[in-house]
């Protein structure tokens, strides 16, 4: 069985389509899975445990049959008359990845099928062509980050650097309930950048900077300035139209019952913010958003690395 976790944007999205440095990271309490499974009837399908078993045949409509379509012609193989069953623990349309892990993992399940070696930069093309027919215009964070599956400086068009993390720093997810889809979000920032370009500019350029100083802050473990700086990306994201009023409220909540700092998460408009807390604070907090309205809240370490 294939499996891949899904992921969270510490800091950067949406200015990350602009060339802007991006960090974001995997969260291994969610996971897609996928795996090949018998069935009686002679032709490929895709049964999708987490959408009422609903069975997905060769239709030119179906993004997830791109995946498929790609990894057969790096394969060298026809189309096999297998079904393979995926199932996935992470929201969709929330900004948590669901689709780039989806799509990671049926690559994986069709390459240990034919018993053949696919790199991880193989899959990360192929996953990244899903993600356009997803979102439209992707950065390439969310199938980096998931492929890969290690925390990422992410910057378009430059070699991937993984990111030291001085110190364990804990993490709350918050989902709203409220799905949205990141083309969308992405769209409508891009109209902004055009119609009104200076003013765009200028926030898109604070987020990066914000981004830069945030991987110092994560080399030398200081919370505290993360927290200001994940209070300060989020008022900028909320100034490009993409956050919302479930996800202000969370953010809000979360800081006075004393995170170190929140911001929403992914595509906005919806979908997950993230809340960064103390070990003290942790359960304060998790209340705190579960009585304001949010209809889970995982908790995730961001594990120390060399």
């Amino acid at each position: 069985m294939s499996s891949a976790s899904a992921k969270i944007i510490l800091f950067g999205e949406h200015a990350v389509v602009y060339g802007q440095p991006a960090i974001a990271v995997p969260v291994s309490a969610l996971k897609a899975y996928a795996k090949v499974v018998s069935t009686d009837v002679e032709q490929f399908q895709i049964i999708a445990r987490d959408l009422n078993d609903k069975i997905i045949t060769f239709d030119e409509h179906e993004p997830l049959l791109r995946v498929v379509h790609l990894t057969l012609e790096h394969l060298g193989k026809t189309i096999p008359d297998i079904a393979i069953e995926v199932r996935s623990d992470i929201p969709i349309a929330s900004g948590l990845g669901s689709g780039a892990a989806i799509s990671t993992v049926i690559v994986r399940a069709l390459a240990d099928y034919f018993d053949f070696f696919l790199s991880d930069e193989i899959v990360n093309q192929i996953v990244f062509e899903s993600e356009k027919l997803h979102h439209g215009t992707p950065s390439g964070i969310d199938n980096t980050v998931i492929v890969y599956e290690k925390a990422v400086y992410f910057v378009r068009e430059q070699a991937i650097e993984s990111i030291k993390i001085a110190t364990p720093l804990k993490l709350l997810i918050g989902n709203t309930g409220r799905t949205a889809l990141t083309k969308h979000a992405v769209g409508d920032v891009a109209r902004l950048y055009k119609d009104k370009s200076t003013n765009t500019k200028q926030i898109v350029n604070q987020i990066g900077i914000i981004s830069e100083k945030a991987r110092v802050a994560l080399e030398n473990g200081d919370a505290e300035l993360l927290g200001k700086l994940m209070n300060h990306n989020h008022r900028l994201l909320r100034d490009l139209t993409v956050s919302s009023d479930e996800l202000d409220t969370l953010v809000k909540v979360a800081t006075d019952a004393g995170a170190y700092g929140a911001k929403l998460s992914g595509g906005g408009r919806g979908g997950n913010m993230i809340a960064l807390v103390s070990d003290e604070a942790q359960s304060i907090v998790e209340q705190a958003l579960l009585d304001a309205g949010a209809v889970s809240v995982v908790s995730t370490i961001l594990e120390a690395t060399d």
